[in-house]
């Protein structure tokens, strides 16, 4: 088995259209990787919304638990926990309303990839959105 992500101008469009994006694992240490991509994505323009349970907030914004105690829709769920993690976290994506599950550089995990590309998702995996938003302005 193996995964398949969209091209560099589908990842274009989807990010074009997209405004609200969950950060699973979002840090609130400045020195963080997690921290200083989310924080170019707000700049660029996108809602952030902190998914973590060990922090009250993080880029200004109340963090919360997990995605289920966000509400309304979700365009991106963007995930910086390690790959063994990344099932849970599609387990979870499964019952919100979101489009696609984005795994950051370096993260993958096949099981997580099928689940739900099994049910119509994008998935999008092992790469940074804060690259891929710069290539593809």
């Amino acid at each position: 088995m193996s995964i398949s992500i969209p091209s560099r101008e589908e990842i274009g469009k989807i990010l074009k259209k997209s405004k609200r994006i969950a950060v699973v694992g979002l840090s609130d240490q400045p020195e963080r990787t997690s921290y200083m991509v989310s924080q170019a994505m707000q700049d660029a323009g996108y809602e952030i919304i902190p998914v973590n349970p060990t922090i009250k907030e993080a880029l200004g914004v109340k963090a919360v638990g997990s995605l289920k105690e966000i509400d309304g829709h979700i365009d991106i769920v963007n995930v910086f926990r390690r790959s063994e993690h990344l099932l849970p976290v599609a387990e979870e994506f499964l019952e919100i309303d979101a489009d696609v599950f984005w795994a950051q550089l370096g993260l993958v995990n096949e099981d997580a990839y099928h689940l739900l590309k099994n049910k119509g998702y994008t998935v999008i995996m092992d790469r940074c959105i804060k690259v891929e938003h710069a290539l593809t302005k």
